[in-house]
């Protein structure tokens, strides 16, 4: 990789999250930690506004901003099929805003390569979610991002209905159906829902990260139950 291509993807990964170490750019790029800093010193001599410090981490200044990208011909591809696999997976809302993302890239690429983006044969015929379902994603991932509570309806696979008071942590995607992983109150414990299982759904009131109760832990259970079961 040119030092020049590589200096402009350091700016895109430190652009996209929001705090990025010297070790993470160094995997990405392929390069030595001693590459990463000095090409961090040269983006700052450049005027690139990055912050931070060797064994902290990077981020860009809020403000700064770079024209269109423009992608090769495979990247461009890469892009159509992400969003073709997964419009039918998405919840109608997501889905769209991920058609609106990719037709604002399309419009600013190179004739050949947006040419060969929309002719790509690849393809993912299958039916979409249902509207319920769809409906129920759509909440479900809006209380998660807003950090609300939210009162389940639920029918398990035996046929037993519950309703539960539940913390939404995150929305999974395994395969065939999405889960929605919780906190529940009921159950004082974490608890995954099958979102085609949801009958009823009502978004309640806020809620705080308290310690025991995060993804976070939900995460560190999952792994310590994996171990234990190893």
């Amino acid at each position: 990789m040119r030092r020049a291509d590589r200096l402009f993807q350091i700016v895109q990964l430190i652009r996209g999250r929001r705090l990025t170490t010297a070790d993470y750019l160094a995997h990405r790029l392929e390069v030595s930690m001693r590459t990463v800093y000095r090409d961090i010193a040269a983006l700052g001599q450049q005027g690139v506004p990055i912050e931070g410090e060797a064994g902290v981490g990077y981020r860009m200044r809020a403000g700064f901003d770079l024209p269109p990208l423009m992608f090769s011909k495979q990247e461009a591809q890469a892009l159509v099929a992400t969003v073709r696999l997964a419009e039918s997976r998405l919840d109608a809302v997501l889905a769209r805003q991920a058609e609106n993302a990719l037709s604002k890239i399309l419009a600013v690429l190179p004739l050949d390569a947006r040419a060969a983006a929309e002719s790509l044969a690849l393809y993912a015929p299958l039916p979409a979610l249902d509207p319920q379902t769809s409906a129920h994603l759509t909440t479900m991932r809006e209380a998660t991002e807003a950090r609300r509570k939210l009162k389940v309806g639920y029918l398990d696979l035996g046929g037993v209905r519950s309703e539960r008071i539940v913390r939404p942590l995150a929305c999974l995607f395994w395969g065939p159906v999405w889960t929605l992983s919780a906190w529940c109150e009921l159950r004082e414990d974490f608890r995954s829902f099958r979102v085609d299982r949801v009958e009823t759904l009502e978004t309640l009131d806020g809620f705080r990260d308290e310690p025991g109760k995060t993804l976070a832990d939900m995460n560190r259970q999952r792994e310590a139950q994996e171990c234990g079961g190893a």
